[in-house]
């Protein structure tokens, strides 16, 4: 494991969202400075995924705005990607994390359903946690805490 700029990469993946689809009205925040301490390949995965996902599920928000930054939680550094898209009701949250386990039906929102579930596992590979928070038509936020004392 070795310092990772995962904000810089965040907006790496943000600038090649918007170049894919440049008439897509979305306001990214993203705190470019972050490091994490991680495998380079698997951080990407997971802000590759995340990112994807609430690019998608703002697709049909008027205005979106998708955020990368970081908080604390009892010292330790607590990275989220927040956006104010579709959102999901919280009494399935359980099951965002599952393979193959959508919360949106497939007409409505494209993907597979192992996005997130390979999410959970690289943050569990780095000893560390993800969870999410959301509400229905107000968006979501996924948050993840990676291992080790430099976190």
């Amino acid at each position: 494991m070795i310092p990772v700029k995962i904000g810089a990469m965040a907006a790496e993946i943000a600038k090649e969202l918007q170049e894919a689809d440049p008439d897509r009205d979305v306001e990214f925040r993203i705190n470019a400075g972050l490091t994490a301490i991680a495998d380079g390949a698997m951080i990407k995965s997971v802000m590759e995924n995340l990112l994807g996902n609430a690019w998608k599920f703002t697709s049909k928000t008027g205005k979106a705005l998708i955020e990368f930054s970081v908080t604390g939680d009892n010292g330790r550094q607590v990275f989220f990607v927040r956006d104010n898209g579709v959102g999901f009701n919280m009494e399935y949250v359980s099951r965002l994390f599952g393979a193959f386990q959508r919360l949106h039906r497939h007409d409505e929102f494209e993907g597979t359903g192992i996005g997130l579930a390979t999410v959970q596992r690289i943050i569990t590979l780095h000893g560390g946690r993800i969870w999410a928070e959301g509400a229905e038509g107000k968006g979501a936020a996924f948050y993840f805490a990676l291992g080790g004392a430099d976190q």
